[in-house]
């Protein structure tokens, strides 16, 4: 059991539901992430880079993209949510659209790809 799996594990409901979702989403976008830690938190990270995590919180759910500017990216679709330069916040009766979440992974994976100085094989150009 990864390290996104094992937190998972500990929560219950529909917290649980909602998180798992997000990690779904993502994994289906990028096959490839592996589970890890980032910045001390859960995550599934692609390139050896935090793609994205996605935790409970007292109040809230978050979900991080490791990026304010895949933050700022998406900020015309987060309307409805709390932000901040670097989170977004969701609840379980409140959720992300499954496009947006979309475009960030999608948006952090480009990010990835362009610091590392590598094409992903999916076929972009170098």
């Amino acid at each position: 059991m990864g390290e996104v799996d094992a937190y998972l594990s500990t929560i219950d409901g529909a917290d649980r539901e909602a998180l798992e979702r997000v990690i779904a989403i993502a994994r289906d976008v990028v096959p490839e992430a592996q589970d890890g830690i980032s910045y001390a938190m859960p995550a599934l990270l692609y390139r050896d880079k935090g793609l994205l995590a996605t935790v409970r919180t007292k109040k809230f759910l978050s979900l991080y993209p490791y990026s304010g500017a895949v933050v700022a990216s998406v900020l015309d679709a987060l309307s409805d949510f709390q932000t901040t330069t670097g989170s977004i916040h969701y609840s379980a009766h409140h959720q992300l659209p499954d496009a947006v979440v979309r475009r960030i992974v999608e948006a952090r994976r480009a990010e990835i790809d362009a610091t590392s100085g590598q094409a992903s094989d999916r076929g972009e150009p170098r």
